[in-house]
């Protein structure tokens, strides 16, 4: 009888993640739904910039909120095991941290300098993938003791992410739309220190940073009693951040101190609260008062919203490779000679594309990626 129960809630649960929710309202409902198929005593859930695996925007237990610059530093500064970026790429993108040291918990730092001291013992991570793009990540804690996530427990996740990730995917597509008139604006600066202290912000990134304080994932209804959504920003003379400013900041930080070789740059994509997309990109700060940190915000360039745009539709490379080309106005001819395929071939590449965003012509297309990109 519990398993048939057991069984009707995770269906449940699928059945959620193509019912067109926002991000945030996809995440809480998870979160919900999980703890009644399995003990979760702290989760994280968070999206990510596929092109960069950085967080944009996030719910958190307690206690995890309040070490939440202590996991970011962990996951974007130094080594350890079961890092996000490196699930993403794997074959088998849900693991334990029971499995990656072999039982031996001390041996990550994570463990050692962060979970230990919350009391924190083994912990699932999952990147939630679909194809070649990861649309976000889930992190599951157990209260430090001998015993951690079991099998089962494993392949439940293992059998939930690619529904998650589709309905992050989904929830990209969907919230899709041009933000109005006043998509404009000037960029932005946040100036950090190397704690990432903020020491000056902009007019300019003040009213950024009020586009991500009000995610439009925040109109999604309230999260239960504990989650609180790190998309916000209590008040920038707090010293609290947006995950997003934090992400890109960190990203900087370990591109410093290691071979910059295969790290993805800290930039990332996200929507703010009125529809527009938004770019943030970490810079190296130096002069008189030393070394520091600038996050350069404002509206999102066209080019990198259309190549969000075109994996979120579940595009092919070669589909993607040809989308791209049509959206900078190439003619079939260009699109030949750049990619060295057929003319036949670029037809067919372009049929399925118009199918994907259910349009019937070129110009349709370009419509529908430009106009979503504001």
């Amino acid at each position: 009888m519990a398993e048939a129960v057991a069984h009707h809630r995770v269906a449940a649960l699928v059945e959620r993640c193509y019912a067109g929710l926002d991000a945030t309202a996809l995440g809480t409902e998870a979160l919900r739904r999980l703890r009644t198929v399995m003990p979760v005593d702290a989760a994280f859930f968070a999206t990510v910039d596929p092109a960069t695996v950085l967080f944009t925007s996030a719910l958190s237990d307690d206690p995890l909120r309040e070490a939440t610059p202590l996991f970011l530093a962990n996951e974007y500064e130094r080594a350890d095991v079961n890092k996000f970026a490196a699930l993403a790429g794997a074959a088998d993108p849900v693991t334990t941290l029971d499995h990656a040291t072999h039982g031996d918990r001390q041996a990550s730092p994570r463990y050692r300098e962060i979970m230990a001291s919350l009391g924190l013992g083994d912990e699932l991570r999952a990147a939630l993938t679909t194809g070649p793009d990861c649309w976000g990540v889930l992190c599951l804690h157990r209260a430090d003791s001998p015993h951690g996530f079991t099998e089962q427990e494993l392949a439940l996740v293992r059998q939930l992410a690619p529904h998650l990730a589709e309905g992050l995917r989904r929830a990209v597509v969907l919230g899709s739309g041009p933000a109005g008139p006043d998509a404009q604006g000037e960029p932005g600066i946040i100036v950090l220190d190397d704690r990432l202290a903020v020491l000056s912000v902009s007019p300019e990134a003040g009213q950024w940073i009020a586009e991500l304080t009000g995610h439009p994932e925040a109109a999604a209804p309230a999260a239960p009693a504990g989650l609180a959504e790190s998309t916000g920003l209590a008040g920038l003379t707090d010293g609290e951040l947006p995950i997003a400013v934090r992400a890109v900041a960190a990203r900087l930080t370990r591109l410093g101190r290691a071979d910059p070789a295969g790290l993805p740059p800290p930039t990332l994509r996200l929507r703010g609260r009125s529809g527009r997309w938004l770019a943030l990109h970490a810079t190296h700060l130096r002069g008189p008062g030393g070394h520091q940190i600038g996050v350069v915000i404002g509206p999102a360039p066209a080019a990198q919203v259309s190549a969000l745009l075109l994996s979120a539709h579940g595009l092919t490379d070669a589909q993607t490779r040809v989308a791209a080309l049509v959206v900078r106005g190439s003619s079939t001819r260009q699109i030949v000679d750049e990619l060295h395929i057929s003319a036949n071939t670029v037809q067919e590449h372009l049929t399925a594309v118009f199918d994907k965003f259910a349009v019937h012509s070129r110009r349709e297309l370009v419509t529908a990626v430009l106009s979503s990109s504001h």
